[in-house]
């Protein structure tokens, strides 16, 4: 989405916005869900007012993920689990071989390019699969590659709002947009994304994502997780019980604690580590 689009679609925000409270006012309305970003004084605007330009969703553009969008998680240097881990989708180890897959308990399938477990619905790719010429081996340094070239890329997104909430965003409702932070974001309490199937969130963080224990990230108004992109540089740190949502780049590791779960993928530039959670593929 280019400038002058961005702009258009702000002042149909902005109008939207302004009319939906002009009608609250007539009614003697509180001002309704808007409430939580309008108290933060990083709030200017609210992007995810109003409808969008017809048949476009609201937000940036998508990230893509190239051949990296194909695995639920994928990581360069380990991929672990304990406890009774649940995966719907494949996984990916690349550049380092199937031995830093651990916890899986992998059955080669007889073609060599793959294996199998019980705990994945889905395959298991390492970069040492390579017999009988397989494509694994290049399959693999292809989607390392894209997976850190979407990183860049959502990080190259102009932002809609820095510093929001000074990092701490639980208990927020927020629409599609790109958010910044020059430092780590925690979300203590439950956070919500509130918009369309086809809108778009980006976060880019500088420092850790870090999601409390018992959190939840849920989504409202028909959002889908694959939509949503949290780029964060550091340790994506997901505690106990929580539930997430969106696909994750990370720069360094992605940890889920006991019992966590995730609707999204797991990208990572060194290790994911995983203890007796359900990741789901989008």
């Amino acid at each position: 989405m280019n400038k002058y689009q961005g702009n258009s679609r702000t002042r149909m925000w902005l109008a939207a916005l302004a009319l939906t409270g002009a009608v609250a006012g007539c009614g003697g309305g509180d001002g309704g869900s808007t409430a939580a970003q309008s108290n933060d004084p990083n709030w200017t605007v609210q992007p995810g007012a109003g409808t969008g330009e017809a048949g476009l969703g609201r937000g940036p553009a998508p990230v893509n993920l190239g051949m990296a969008g194909t695995y639920a998680i994928l990581a360069e240097a380990l991929i672990s689990t304990t406890g009774v881990t649940t995966v719907t989708g494949d996984l990916g180890m690349s550049p380092f071989a199937a031995t830093f897959i651990q916890g899986f308990a992998l059955t080669l399938d007889g073609t060599g390019c793959f294996s199998t477990s019980s705990l994945v619905t889905g395959k298991v790719y390492a970069a040492d699969y390579n017999t009988g010429g397989c494509p694994t081996p290049a399959n693999l340094t292809t989607a390392t590659g894209d997976k850190r070239l979407a990183y860049t890329d959502a990080n190259s997104r102009a932002p809609d709002y820095t510093e929001l909430g000074a990092g701490t965003i639980g208990g927020m409702t927020l629409p599609p947009a790109v958010y910044k932070w020059s430092g780590g974001v925690l979300i203590p309490t439950d956070l919500v994304l509130s918009g369309g199937p086809n809108d778009v969130w980006i976060f880019q963080i500088a420092g850790d994502l870090t999601v409390a224990s018992a959190v939840r990230v849920t989504l409202a108004g028909g959002a889908l997780a694959k939509n949503i992109f949290w780029a964060t540089f550091g340790v994506a740190d997901f505690g106990t019980t929580s539930h997430f949502e969106g696909i994750v780049l990370s720069q360094t590791a992605i940890t889920l604690q006991t019992g966590a779960s995730a609707n999204g993928r797991l990208l990572a530039n060194t290790d994911v580590t995983l203890d007796a959670n359900a990741v789901v593929q989008p």
